[in-house]
């Protein structure tokens, strides 16, 4: 197993669920790997649900709804297709990855339940630094008003549910560098008043660790105990 993974440091478990954060870029490849393992000890009963953070150098991922259009840089960094919905997004330095490997059936059995989960608990954590995160019923994502007119996503969302257990999740831009993201129309939405945003970028002198905190404390309040 690759260092990033065998080295992971983990948390105490919040509400039965382990929590397993990466010190080092974890490789996509290993990721998706580790997680897919993850899930089927998960739905066979074999290990105890889990929530994964994680960074990974710079690539692009392409969702199931990923349109070759939309790869405007298609030799900037690695792509990588993937199983998640959505389409094409970026990953890399300074963007905390939170995957997620919850069990529906002993939870709600509701993928758009599900979703505006993750939706809700990305809010709640942006909220402890005095951020207004909001969803849009037509876009994909979390969103942060510039005022204008212009709406910056802050976190994108993909998922796949495997017989009701998840994987795959949220990515929540800490600092990352944000002209990476031009290689790419982001989730396939583009226009001079749609942008990609982070916490530094609003002013905030946030830290990856800082965010962390946050995230494990807005999951007890989304998610509780299954």
């Amino acid at each position: 197993m690759h260092k990033a993974i065998s080295q992971a440091a983990e948390n105490p478990r919040i509400s039965g669920v382990e929590w397993r954060v990466s010190d080092g870029p974890v490789p996509y490849e290993a990721a998706v790997a580790a997680m897919e393992a993850r899930v089927a000890d998960i739905r066979a009963g074999d290990a105890p649900e889990m929530v994964w953070l994680l960074e990974h150098p710079p690539l692009y991922t392409a969702g199931t709804s990923a349109r070759p259009e939309d790869l405007l840089e298609g030799n900037r960094f690695p792509v990588h297709q993937t199983g998640r919905g959505g389409q094409f997004t970026y990953h890399g330095p300074g963007q905390r990855v939170c995957y997620v490997m919850l069990d529906l059936q002993k939870r709600t059995p509701d993928v758009r339940q599900y979703v505006r989960n993750l939706e809700d608990w990305v809010i709640h954590a942006l909220a402890a630094f005095n951020v207004k995160g909001e969803r849009r019923d037509d876009r994909v994502g979390i969103w942060v008003d510039r005022g204008g007119g212009r709406e910056d996503k802050i976190a994108a969302i993909g998922v796949r549910v495997r017989r009701w257990v998840t994987f795959h999740g949220v990515a929540i831009n800490v600092e990352p560098d944000l002209s990476h993201f031009d290689g790419i129309v982001p989730c396939g939405i583009a226009g001079q008043d749609f942008g990609v945003t982070s916490l530094v970028d609003l002013g905030l002198p946030v830290t990856i660790a800082d965010l962390d905190v946050a995230l494990s404390e807005a999951f007890q309040k989304v998610f509780g105990e299954p």
